[in-house]
């Protein structure tokens, strides 16, 4: 089975999954009770997959869902600000065909990179607990593993702890002590991988300037060079 089978498969698993009762309780809340500005929308209120080219060197990686961002549309990073800065980046990175993501049915195209995150469904304030966290990891990993991507993209600490652990539960050849987090780290690892990290686009950030879009730019443009780089060797 090639990469796009294998990842449907995947898909088709991940968006029954029930393993976390408080996210399930919360994902189906929000579904039924809905914010007022999107009374009339169809909520997804279910796992959200990951997105993008089966082909993917690049993968970016978040935290999880927002409760009325990709909760409600199904597609990862669309329907909230923090999407609308995360696409237009990737679109001016070379890595998407528009910049903005509205659903799940509209015309966006990504080449040459996936978006997804260690957790699948939304947490209540954003915050899944380390157990929810552990419980979605097959689902990540499985999903890593499918890709084999050269460019890991970690949008926050929370990201970027998921694939380092993912990485070292693959016996890599790690930097130890693991790089503490910071905007624009580059770390290369073996097997021609590297991973780069940026603050989350979460309103909490890019509201108070701590991440601005050229800061964004940066990290993207440096990915899609690195992820033509690598292809290439």
């Amino acid at each position: 089975m090639n990469r796009s089978g294998e990842l449907a498969v995947l898909t088709s698993r991940i968006i029954v999954c029930r393993r976390c009762p408080r996210l399930v309780e919360w994902r189906e809340r929000v579904a039924t009770e809905k914010r007022a500005s999107f009374a009339d929308d169809e909520y997804w209120g279910r796992p959200v997959p990951g997105f993008g080219d089966p082909e993917a060197r690049t993968v970016v990686v978040g935290l999880a869902p927002a409760a009325h961002g990709a909760n409600r549309t199904g597609r990862m990073f669309t329907g909230d600000r923090s999407g609308e800065w995360l696409y237009r980046a990737m679109w001016r990175a070379g890595f998407a065909s528009r910049p903005e993501s509205t659903g799940r049915d509209d015309d966006l195209v990504l080449t040459g990179a996936w978006v997804t995150a260690p957790v699948r469904c939304a947490p209540p304030a954003n915050h899944p607990s380390v157990d929810e966290r552990d419980l979605c990891a097959p689902w990540f990993d499985r999903e890593l593993d499918i890709l084999e991507p050269n460019v890991l993209v970690a949008l926050g600490d929370f990201a970027y702890r998921s694939v380092w652990r993912y990485l070292s539960d693959r016996r890599l050849d790690l930097p130890r002590p693991r790089p503490k987090f910071a905007h624009g780290l580059e770390i290369t690892i073996p097997h021609g991988r590297v991973v780069l990290t940026s603050y989350h686009v979460s309103q909490q950030n890019t509201f108070t300037g701590r991440l601005t879009e050229p800061m964004l730019d940066a990290v993207l443009a440096r990915a899609f060079e690195l992820s033509s780089e690598l292809r290439t060797s």
